[in-house]
């Protein structure tokens, strides 16, 4: 049971530092309404946790073996991420915070899949840390290992859509405004990033 908290321990360490996941969960918890933001919540959770088992249980030795789709994927992965941020400095937010009309959970599931599986560092950085883990865990304690990674995933999104959601009125109408800037820029630094590292990888 003692792997089930160190599990948990780890999710937690691994998906807390601001990423992609973390951007689109917080960007729709101000901007949508609660329900809306835990049904987003369940759907980052999902691949979040499709992506941690596919990386516990071997989707590394695939990218070992296989160089090419490495390759493949950091260069679908950066020009997906590139579209994401280019999109997220051209919208033009409503300043009210209220819950967006044009909201569609078919987008939403959508960009959910492609900020974990179209995420190349995540897919990379996954299959390198878990992969690491599942070496060294035999048996029964390798899965409460994944059990409390899958559970660190379901505590911190969902804690994402419920506090965000419940602090929304606090923030400032120019907040989201802002949030959308500054989450474009990141998003894409790190998409050049990752096609800095597919023509370091070409080359």
């Amino acid at each position: 049971m003692t792997t089930y908290w160190q599990g948990i321990g780890f999710g937690l360490a691994y998906i807390a530092p601001i990423g992609l996941q973390n951007l689109f969960m917080i960007k729709t918890a101000l901007a949508q309404t609660r329900p809306r933001a835990l049904i987003v919540a369940g759907f980052v959770t999902f691949f979040d946790i499709s992506l941690a088992l596919a990386s516990f249980f071997g989707i590394g030795q695939l990218l070992v073996t296989f160089h090419w789709l490495k390759l493949l994927i950091l260069l679908v992965g950066s020009l997906v991420i590139l579209v994401m941020g280019y999109g997220l400095l051209r919208e033009k937010p409503d300043t009210t915070l209220a819950p967006s009309r044009d909201f569609r959970y078919g987008a939403a599931f959508v960009t959910a899949f492609s900020v974990a599986w179209l995420n190349p560092q995540a897919i990379l950085d996954g299959t390198l840390l878990l992969g690491a883990f599942r070496v060294s865990l035999q048996g029964a304690a390798a899965d409460w290992f994944v059990i409390g990674v899958c559970t660190a995933s379901i505590l911190w999104f969902f804690g994402i859509a419920l506090t965000l959601t419940w602090l929304r009125e606090r923030f400032k109408p120019s907040f989201l405004v802002g949030l959308n800037r500054i989450c474009g820029v990141v998003i894409l630094v790190y998409g050049l990033r990752l096609m800095v590292d597919f023509i370091k990888a070409v080359a």
